[in-house]
C-alpha cells in the first residue's frame, strides 16, 4: 500500500517511466540506458511490445530488475515496459467468490456435522498480493477453511443452528485480519448448509413435535378456562333476569329452524319436568288406597 503522498514531480516521472532512482544504483543505470537505445534502435517495431493496456479492473505491478518498480501498482490504461529488463503481473481487483467444502466439525457437545459456506473478498493492494504470499487466492481458500472449522469447533450444535449471522461476522472479522498483509479485503462470509446426522434429525423432529404437543394442550387448557369463566358470567347475568333466558331461547330457535333442520328439539325447563314427575307419582300412591 501506498502510505505516503508523493511530490508532484517523482509522481510524473513514476508516472512516465516508471523508476525510481533511489532504487537503481550504476550497473540499473546501464542497463536502463542500454534497454533505452535497443527500443529506440527497433523503433517502431519495440512500440508495440513496450506498450500494454491494463483493464479498468485491473492492476499491474511491474518488476524492474527484480525489485518492484513503485510502490503503487499501475493502471488501468496504457502502462510502458521496458525490454529486457521489466516484468509486470497483472492482479484483477474485481470481487472473488470462494465456495467452501463440507467441512467435518465436531461441535462442543461432541456432536459431528458437516458445514459448508462461502467468502466474498477482493484485492485491494496489488503489490501485497503479489509480494507478501506466493498464491493469494488459495491461501485465502485454506485459511478460510481452517477458520470455519476451528469457529463452530468452540460452538454447541444449538448454537450454530441458531446463531449463522454471529458466526459468520466472527469468521468475516478474523479473517480480515489475517488477510490485511496480502492485500485481502473481506467482503462478506455466509454458511450455506449445517447437516446433522439422520439419527438426530429425527431425535430432534420428535423433541419439537413433543414441545408443540405440550404447548397445544396448555393452550386448550387455557382455553376452556377462559371458557368456563365467560359462561359463568353469563348464567349470572341470565339469572338476573328471566326474560333475558326467555330471549336467548328464542334466538337459538330461530338460528336451529334457519339450518333446514328436519327435526327440531324444543327444551323444557327442569322445574317443569320435576312438577310432571310429582304429580305422576303422587296419582300412583293414591290407586292402590282406593
Amino acid at each position: 500500500m501506498d502510505s505516503g503522498v508523493s511530490s508532484p514531480e517523482k509522481q510524473d516521472k513514476e508516472n512516465l517511466v516508471g523508476i525510481n532512482s533511489k532504487r537503481l544504483g550504476v550497473c540499473g543505470w546501464i542497463l536502463l540506458t542500454l534497454s533505452f537505445l535497443l527500443m529506440i534502435i527497433t523503433f517502431p517495431i519495440s512500440i508495440w511490445m513496450c506498450l500494454k493496456i491494463v483493464k479498468e479492473y485491473e492492476r499491474a505491478v511491474v518488476f524492474r530488475l527484480g525489485r518492484i518498480q513503485a510502490d503503487k501498482a499501475k493502471g488501468p490504461g496504457l502502462i510502458l515496459i521496458l525490454p529486457c529488463i521489466d516484468v509486470f503481473v497483472k492482479v484483477d481487483l474485481r470481487t472473488v467468490t470462494c465456495n467452501i467444502p463440507p467441512q467435518e466439525i465436531l461441535t462442543r457437545d461432541s456432536v459431528t456435522t458437516q458445514v459448508d459456506g462461502v467468502v466474498y473478498y477482493r484485492i485491494y493492494s496489488a503489490v501485497s498480493a503479489v509480494a507478501n504470499v506466493n498464491d493469494v487466492h488459495q491461501a485465502t481458500f485454506l485459511l478460510a477453511q481452517t477458520t470455519l472449522r476451528n469457529v463452530l469447533g468452540t460452538q454447541t450444535l444449538s448454537q450454530i443452528l441458531s446463531g449463522r449471522e454471529e458466526i459468520a461476522h466472527s469468521i468475516q472479522t478474523l479473517l480480515d485480519d489475517a488477510t490485511e498483509l496480502w492485500g485481502i479485503h473481506v467482503a462478506r462470509v455466509e454458511i450455506k448448509d449445517v447437516r446433522i446426522p439422520v439419527q438426530l434429525q429425527r431425535s430432534m423432529a420428535a423433541e419439537a413435535e413433543a414441545t408443540r404437543e405440550a404447548r397445544a394442550k396448555v393452550l386448550a387448557a387455557e382455553g376452556e378456562m377462559n371458557a368456563s369463566k365467560s359462561l359463568k358470567s353469563a348464567s349470572m347475568v341470565l339469572a338476573e333476569s328471566p326474560v333475558a333466558l326467555q330471549l336467548r331461547y328464542l334466538q337459538t330457535l330461530t338460528t336451529v329452524a334457519t339450518e333446514k333442520n328436519s327435526t327440531i328439539v324444543f327444551p323444557l325447563p327442569m322445574n317443569i319436568l320435576e312438577g310432571i314427575g310429582g304429580i305422576s307419582y303422587d296419582n300412583s300412591k293414591k290407586v292402590p288406597s282406593a
